[in-house]
């Protein structure tokens, strides 16, 4: 005989189902219970790197029908990228999930760039400059990244940039981890819907919501990790992330752009992009 959930716990179920739809939440999973030997460390070094970047959100299992049909992302099915990113972009709206819209922001910083790009930079978080002009990484730091992307034989609308969140923090201080975790589930979207072969988290904030790592840029740089968010296409194997210090940091420290430099080269050798001959020199 099948269970009936209690009309008051279905209610509330359905209530937070539309919840989590604001929020731009629309998978779901049901969690199998497992006792703790079950559940493999993730300090082990070879889990590391294959650690879900995305928190997924947890429902039970709902009895009966009267509840409907978990919905789908809006822009899974469109065949064109750019308009999959427009059709997240629209989801967005004019964001007031987390408290980021009420501390200052100008507007919303999506993303920029090639909707079908092999190469997906992902930074911190919008600065003055960016909320001003509703683009990530056009001031100095933008600058400099757009040189980072020249040394490899690219242009800036070769590749695609964004940010883990998408309003300005006040004062540029560093995302929280409620204001990245509410912004999350929109990056990981547009992640899905580009497709990158390859991906550069510049700076710790960026690596370490993306991985749910917490390891300093040491440990952090000169390695490959697998990326795939959880709502994507299964045809699609996933891309390659790799760490490289943040252009602002460069700023601040130039004696370290040899190592970004480095880290570049290990994403231009898996693209198989040659470097310009000024640039090689």
């Amino acid at each position: 005989m099948p269970h009936t959930l209690d009309p008051e716990l279905r209610r509330a179920l359905a209530e937070r189902v539309r919840y989590c739809h604001e929020m731009g939440i629309y998978d779901f999973y049901r969690r199998e219970s497992a006792t703790l030997h079950e559940i493999p460390s993730a300090t082990q070094p070879e889990l590391r790197e294959k650690m879900s970047p995305k928190k997924i959100a947890v429902a039970p299992a709902i009895a009966g029908n009267n509840l409907a049909a978990i919905a789908p992302y809006p822009e899974q099915g469109v065949a064109d990228t750019a308009s999959a990113l427009k059709l997240i972009r629209e989801d967005l709206g004019d964001c007031t999930r987390c408290k980021l819209h009420q501390q200052g922001r100008k507007q919303i910083v999506f993303g920029v760039g090639n909707p079908r790009a092999e190469l997906m930079f992902v930074g911190e978080g919008p600065g003055a400059d960016e909320d001003a002009q509703g683009e990530p990484f056009v001031g100095r730091a933008g600058q400099l990244l757009n040189n980072m992307i020249k040394a490899m034989g690219l242009r800036r609308e070769d590749v695609y940039i964004a940010n883990i969140v998408k309003c300005r923090p006040p004062g540029n201080r560093q995302p929280e981890r409620d204001e990245c975790e509410t912004c999350s589930p929109f990056l990981m979207r547009q992640i899905a819907a580009i497709k990158p072969k390859a991906m550069v988290a510049l700076g710790a904030t960026a690596a370490k919501n993306l991985l749910a790592i917490n390891a300093p840029m040491t440990e952090l740089r000169g390695r490959w990790y697998d990326f795939k968010p959880a709502a994507s296409d299964p045809s699609w194997p996933g891309s390659r992330l790799a760490v490289t210090y943040h252009p602002a940091f460069l700023l601040r420290d130039p004696r370290q752009k040899g190592e970004a430099w480095k880290d570049l080269q290990m994403v231009m050798k898996y693209l198989g992009i040659e470097p310009p001959k000024k640039a090689a020199e």
